[in-house]
């Protein structure tokens, strides 16, 4: 080998040098598309999704699903809509958990109680079985009576078993939305790093689906300051300041 024709070492960190810098000015713009990308997914998801709570309510009778088995597990209140609405948007009758229209892709992690500590999961929250393998759940915060006990006006807390006609504001109440806008924490902007601290957080961007049929990208209200220590999660601010374009109550 011809020692003139070789690279010297000087000349080999610069040239990784500039294919670094070049990787970090293609990298941006790469991984925004790829966000856009998984968003867009996500919405056309839900769109489908609130179609199918529409076809649902105009078989039976204008009224909006009224899962059953909230008592036992009071998360069916907002995600034991699926089962009711599959058949509407062709998903298979035993709404496996491969079935994809329940998944945001940007849904990659989540946030669990672990020893009384809610710790972030590097997992999709659709592969879990106790939200019954779904990233989007239904406005139906209604139906958990056991808080009742807590001094709580729960029937607020959303538009379950509620003709869809009776909704005063249809465009503003939302009937379906990502998992993380009850909280709310966000899968498409998250507060990094992902740690307990960054957990809920006001602002934060969320797919909402509306009883109007509309769906959007909103960001949601929340505040770790309120009258009560027992408003907690963004669902239980059933009317939102001015400035949130939603709203969880349907009166």
């Amino acid at each position: 080998m011809n020692p003139r024709r070789a690279f010297t070492l000087i000349e080999l960190l610069v040239v990784i040098a500039l294919i670094a810098i070049l990787l970090a000015l293609i990298d941006p713009p790469l991984s925004n598309s790829k966000n856009k990308a998984r968003r867009a997914v996500c919405l056309n998801n839900l769109k489908q999704i609130s179609l199918g709570l529409h076809l649902y309510a105009d078989d039976e009778g204008d009224k909006t699903p009224k899962p059953e088995g909230v008592q036992t597990n009071k998360a069916l209140s907002v995600v034991g809509f699926k089962r009711m609405v599959a058949a509407y948007i062709g998903a298979k009758p035993d709404v496996s958990p491969k079935a994809k229209i329940f998944h945001c892709p940007s849904d990659v992690f989540h946030y669990w109680v672990s020893n009384q500590t809610i710790v972030p999961v590097r997992q999709a929250l659709h592969e879990r079985a106790e939200v019954d393998f779904s990233s989007f759940g239904f406005n139906g915060g209604n139906l958990n009576t056991n808080l009742i006990r807590l001094g709580i006006d729960v029937s607020q807390f959303g538009i379950a078993g509620r003709s869809v006609a009776s909704i005063r504001n249809p465009s503003r109440t939302v009937m379906v939305a990502e998992l993380s806008a009850f909280d709310p924490f966000s899968w498409h902007q998250p507060r990094m790093p992902l740690q307990n601290g960054n957990h809920q957080f006001d602002g934060s961007m969320n797919m909402l689906g509306f009883v109007d049929g509309h769906v959007g990208y909103t960001k949601m209200y929340w505040t770790d300051t309120s009258k009560t220590s027992r408003v907690r999660l963004s669902a239980n601010y059933i009317r939102p300041p001015d400035g949130f374009d939603y709203q969880w109550g349907g009166d």
